[in-house]
């Protein structure tokens, strides 16, 4: 089957997009914890649900066709969430069933179990080195210039033998006015550094207020660290937790007027599947009210280290022996006794 909603319905995976901006990134969880918040608050769903509706994008023919991955029995009422985030400093239209001439920046696996106790998010990195249904070994992050979004689902599907049942994009240039809606977000740097470029700004070990342009350069930054985009996915793992944590903090949750601006200004930078508009992550939302960011356990694909293709490029190999533990948990949904999310950001 082609994967389940938030109460079990098949995804239609085709829809014209809303507008051309071309944003995407990984941060559609934060969009659900907002609603719960606003449920919390009181009184504002509705219109919190407009503003989303009618500020973010839908995706082009989301999903693709064809026998895909099913859930097992014991995995039933579980979902996963296909995460991808993009700069928009690279200009051009958003990713759909034809290709794009991008690549997705930021890729993550969201899983919901279905108790709905914990979530666990799994970052995948751009230069894996692994099979593009239609198009041989390649690098996943290259899956969206080759096939669009089907193709990223696919591959995915493939890589973990699990279904996709939703899909979220969201643009960096998002987590400027988030920090701003939120006054600053503060994190804990796991490693000092010098952000690259004419305008590179200095990151010191340990706790670190974010906002703005600075929250943009902690994320974004990889050429800083000898191992690159390892580095960068601890990062973004880190600020994802800040965030969450952030926005179910009290000074968040009393305040109306800080949940609507929140939503408001980062809707216009996430795309999302046809089915997960702003009724179904508000259900997924409330199904998820009393998860708190502790709860929330995130982790790396497993890999080997980094290669070279036959080709001459730079990749990243797959544990395979690691990845079908990955695969084996997912289907029977338990996740969370792999000792590789043992090590979630603090």
């Amino acid at each position: 089957m082609s994967g389940y909603d938030v109460e079990h319905e098949s995804v239609v995976s085709s829809v014209r997009p809303k507008r051309k901006h071309p944003v995407r990134l990984t941060l559609l969880l934060l969009v659900g914890l907002v609603v719960v918040a606003a449920v919390v608050a009181g009184g504002y769903l509705f219109n919190l649900a407009n503003t989303f509706n009618s500020k973010s994008d839908t995706i082009d023919t989301a999903f693709p066709t064809g026998e895909r991955p099913s859930l097992e029995p014991t995995a039933e009422g579980s979902l996963n969430i296909l995460l991808l985030g993009s700069d928009s400093r690279a200009e051009g239209e958003a990713p759909d069933q034809t290709g794009s001439d991008g690549r997705s920046d930021t890729m993550m696996l969201m899983h919901i179990p279905a108790d709905r106790d914990d979530i666990f998010v799994m970052s995948i990195l751009r230069d894996t080195w692994t099979e593009l249904p239609g198009h041989g070994e390649n690098k996943i992050n290259s899956a969206i210039a080759l096939g669009g979004m089907p193709l990223v689902v696919e591959t995915v599907e493939t890589l973990l033998d699990a279904p996709i049942d939703h899909v979220a994009i969201i643009d960096f240039e998002g987590f400027k006015g988030l920090t701003d809606a939120l006054g600053g977000v503060e994190v804990n740097n796991p490693a000092a550094f010098q952000s690259s470029g004419a305008d590179g700004e200095f990151f010191a070990q340990g706790p670190v207020t974010l906002q703005g342009e600075s929250a943009l350069k902690f994320v974004r930054e990889r050429y800083a660290f000898s191992d690159g985009d390892y580095q960068r996915v601890r990062n973004q793992q880190v600020f994802v937790k800040a965030v969450l944590g952030e926005v179910l903090s009290a000074n968040t949750l009393t305040d109306p007027g800080k949940v609507a601006d929140v939503v408001s200004r980062i809707s216009p930078y996430v795309s999302v599947d046809e089915d997960l508009d702003a009724a179904a992550i508000g259900r997924l939302a409330v199904s998820l009210r009393k998860v708190r960011s502790g709860d929330v356990q995130f982790s790396t694909l497993p890999t080997l280290g980094t290669g070279t293709s036959a080709d001459g490029q730079s990749i990243v190999v797959k544990d395979e022996a690691g990845i079908a533990e990955v695969a084996e948990a997912l289907s029977n949904d338990s996740l969370g006794s792999l000792p590789l999310f043992s090590e979630s950001p603090q």
